[in-house]
């Protein structure tokens, strides 16, 4: 399992990532702590210049490899659309092609969303799975660099919003954050072992894709099919092995939320704040609304990872209010 990145390697990648992205902010919404019972702070990764907070790993992953393989021409990743973003993004910043393989019946607006960044963009399989699968199949056949779902270097750029969070708000009792593949949990995890704090982790996941929460519940590795049509974010079969074991070694909780429940976050956040989160950017705040009970009185942090949710799912959310 390798380490997670030191203070010393956050504060460097937040110099780093700093002329492209401002610090996000942390607000309080006083109408999603309304039945809460508790001081809920509301981390905003949707406004990022791609809606989410993958782009701060892109842009230090890319940063790596173009130093340390200055002859690459191109990359290539698998994504259902935000890590497909970030690596849009940092690869035409660098000068690099970027392929990008999704699913077929992937959220149209990123599609749209990566090929506006320059992306070349190929559908292929049913799940992130089969994506991942062929990615490094083209990989191999066109000469492009891989880029992973899951890497120490994009920890080390997503651990830079902790690092913001956790000075922006002090005395944390704990700290929701929806698990994909994991950067963003190990980010969190980095930043507040980096810092000394005592915050409590609390992953969470789709009820719909619940591989992270049963390895958790079994200390071991455990596969699941991703069913859910909400939070394609957060749609994992095969855990990380590497993110797992800090997953296994530093949450104090992993909680699954079903797809009725994380479209509700949706409609409360839009309601409350006038901001847009998509289904897996949602999943923090459904989490905590399901263990109010256990936080009251507590100071509270909930990621909104990302803002990128599809005209239809927004559709959806939204016609309840309307």
């Amino acid at each position: 399992m390798e380490p997670l990145p030191s203070l010393i390697e956050i504060e460097a990648a937040k110099a780093l990532i700093r002329p492209y992205i401002h610090e996000t902010p942390a607000y309080r919404w006083p109408l999603l702590e309304a039945d809460l019972g508790c001081e809920l702070w509301l981390k905003h990764e949707n406004h990022t210049p791609v809606g989410a907070f993958k782009i701060r790993g892109g842009l230090v992953y890319m940063d790596e490899l173009k130093r340390r393989q200055p002859e690459v021409r191109g990359v290539i990743a698998a994504t259902t659309g935000n890590h497909g973003q970030s690596i849009a993004f940092a690869a035409k910043l660098n000068g690099l092609r970027a392929v990008i393989v999704v699913p077929h019946g992937n959220n149209p607006e990123k599609n749209t969303a990566m090929r506006s960044l320059g992306a070349e963009l190929v559908e292929h399989g049913c799940e992130f799975q089969e994506a991942l699968e062929y990615s490094r199949e083209l990989a191999a056949k066109e000469g492009l660099h891989a880029v992973p779902s899951f890497h120490p270097w994009l920890v080390r750029g997503v651990a830079t919003y902790a690092l913001e969070l956790f000075h922006a708000v002090a005395d944390l009792d704990a700290l929701f954050v929806p698990i994909g593949l994991g950067s963003g949990f190990c980010g969190i995890a980095a930043a507040r072992e980096a810092l000394g704090l005592k915050t409590k982790i609390i992953g969470v996941v789709s009820e719909h894709a619940p591989a992270y929460a049963l390895s958790f519940q079994q200390r071991q590795f455990v596969e699941q099919p991703s069913t859910t049509r909400v939070a394609e974010g957060v749609a994992c079969k095969t855990p990380n092995h590497d993110a797992l074991g800090h997953v296994l070694r530093h949450a104090h909780d992993i909680v699954t939320v079903n797809d009725d429940e994380a479209v509700a976050a949706m409609r409360e956040i839009i309601h409350a704040t006038h901001n847009i989160a998509e289904g897996a950017g949602a999943l923090a705040y459904a989490a905590l609304k399901k263990q109010r009970e256990q936080w009251q009185g507590k100071r509270v942090a909930c990621v909104l990872t990302g803002g990128n949710a599809s005209m239809e799912m927004l559709a959806r959310a939204l016609k309840v209010l309307m």
